[in-house]
């Protein structure tokens, strides 16, 4: 009878601590979510808006519940891995080679994004010089590559004359041609091009005597090429057909001011392998990302994405979709290959 009145006691102060425990909240006030800038800020913003409800309302059929979701758009690729690693931002919406680099100090996956391939992808710059659009196809695919774009400049059309004649670029031709590229831990705006250079020159972007960087993205590198300030600048391989359009408007509307179209005056020079497509990321040293809000969000991700709404919202960036069968060592080719542009 002693024994069962200790054990009682016993269980009775188990199921006291037990109440006593806090439960894990299920409540956040305010999600911050960061867009790197590979498109200009406001089009990004606009395109993006939807998120943020969708996202509120996709964690709720979780039982998750959060009040406001803030998106903003980082100065730069940098800027929103470091804001992963402060914990002031929750998520981020990064490039592989961002993501690499702040990992180690709490940069984590959420999910890889999944996108169309397109109906070009030879390794051969020549095969995307048939002055016809890239358009995407219904395949799914992991990754992209990088192309050496080049501009109506004199430069640029020397260029690609020599490789649509089947003649091999030297160090010569692209270290006198004019460079504009995106931040350095832009996979395919400065990694993998320096990657092409390393392997066929033994130099890397660093090493040009005529480069620097872009402002406005993208988009301010499609603008460079059309005014002919820059002959060559590196970028994923559909970056033209998101320009298109502005290629050939007015000036005054915002426009490049081009009178031709942007697959008749540009071309390609250089083509790298695929680059590893974009993550969502999450932030290891925010507090309020326990595990079981980390999995309730790789959930809501996906099935959003699966919206017509949220298709839309997320295509601002190519992504079709995202998967969560990616793990770090899925990034270690993107490792490599920005050792190789660290000169290690």
């Amino acid at each position: 009878m002693k024994f069962l009145k200790t054990l009682a006691a016993v269980l009775l102060v188990i199921v006291s601590l037990t109440a006593c425990a806090p439960a894990e909240s299920k409540k956040m006030e305010k999600l911050v979510v960061i867009f790197v800038p590979s498109k200009d800020a406001q089009t990004i913003l606009t395109a993006v808006e939807p998120l943020k409800q969708l996202i509120i309302d996709q964690m709720k059929t979780l039982g998750y519940t959060i009040n406001e979701v803030e998106i903003t758009v980082s100065a730069d690729y940098n800027a929103a891995g470091e804001a992963l690693t402060a914990g002031t931002a929750h998520l981020a919406f990064i490039p592989a080679n961002t993501y690499i680099v702040f990992h180690d100090d709490g940069a984590e996956l959420l999910l890889a994004a999944t996108r169309d391939g397109l109906n070009k992808d030879s390794e051969n710059a020549k095969d995307w010089n048939d002055g016809n659009p890239t358009t995407p196809t219904t395949e799914q695919v992991t990754y992209y590559r990088s192309l050496g774009i080049v501009g109506p400049s004199a430069k640029g059309q020397e260029l690609l004359a020599k490789v649509n004649a089947g003649t091999a670029l030297t160090w010569e031709d692209v270290s006198t041609a004019i460079w504009c590229h995106s931040s350095t831990t832009s996979a395919s705006g400065y990694i993998y091009p320096s990657v092409w250079l390393k392997e066929n020159f033994d130099k890397t972007i660093a090493d040009l005597p005529n480069h620097y960087p872009t402002t406005g993205g993208y988009s301010g590198a499609a603008a460079d090429l059309a005014s002919g300030v820059c002959d060559i600048a590196p970028g994923y391989a559909d970056f033209r057909r998101d320009n298109e359009a502005k290629w050939v408007q007015s000036t005054v509307d915002g426009g490049f001011g081009r009178t031709a179209s942007i697959w008749a005056e540009t071309g390609v020079v250089f083509v790298t392998p695929g680059v590893m497509n974009d993550t969502i990321s999450y932030s290891a040293n925010n507090e309020e990302l326990t595990e079981k809000w980390v999995a309730a969000l790789r959930t809501a991700f996906i099935e959003l994405a699966k919206t017509d709404a949220g298709k839309t919202a997320i295509a601002i960036y190519s992504h079709k979709g995202y998967t969560a069968d990616v793990t770090d060592a899925d990034y270690d080719a993107a490792r490599a290959a920005a050792a190789i542009v660290a000169g290690n």
